[in-house]
């Protein structure tokens, strides 16, 4: 190994925030559980909810051509669903991170930011 590739450890910097003892803090770890708690399972209903609409366009056709009314069927439907369920999760989201997380992360920030971490 040269000289240029040995890798170069540095003696931390005093103002440098303790990233790895603010990672394993209690408010950061319930922060983060209560973000995987939501973010997981709504990920997985909207990838079963997706993978629903592409099985029933591959393997229903009959159902999925369905006209609902004038030359609008259930395959359209569904596809636009699919755009409402986007913004739904979105609103969604935002309600949940305003009323269950920005306190906490701002308690967070804050205290890194002051120092006090």
């Amino acid at each position: 190994m040269s000289v240029s590739e040995q890798p170069t450890t540095r003696p931390p910097d005093p103002g440098e925030p303790d990233w790895e003892a603010i990672q394993a803090s209690p408010e950061f770890v319930g922060l983060r559980k209560r973000l995987r708690g939501f973010v997981f399972p709504m990920t997985g209903l909207f990838i079963v909810w997706y993978l629903l609409y592409v099985i029933l366009a591959d393997y229903a056709h009959g159902f999925m051509s369905t006209r609902l009314f004038g030359n609008i069927n259930v395959a359209l439907v569904f596809g636009l669903l699919q755009f409402v369920s986007t913004f739904v999760i979105t609103m969604v989201y935002v309600r949940f991170a305003n009323r269950k997380l920005d306190d906490s992360a701002a308690k967070i920030r804050d205290a890194v930011e002051g120092g006090s971490a």
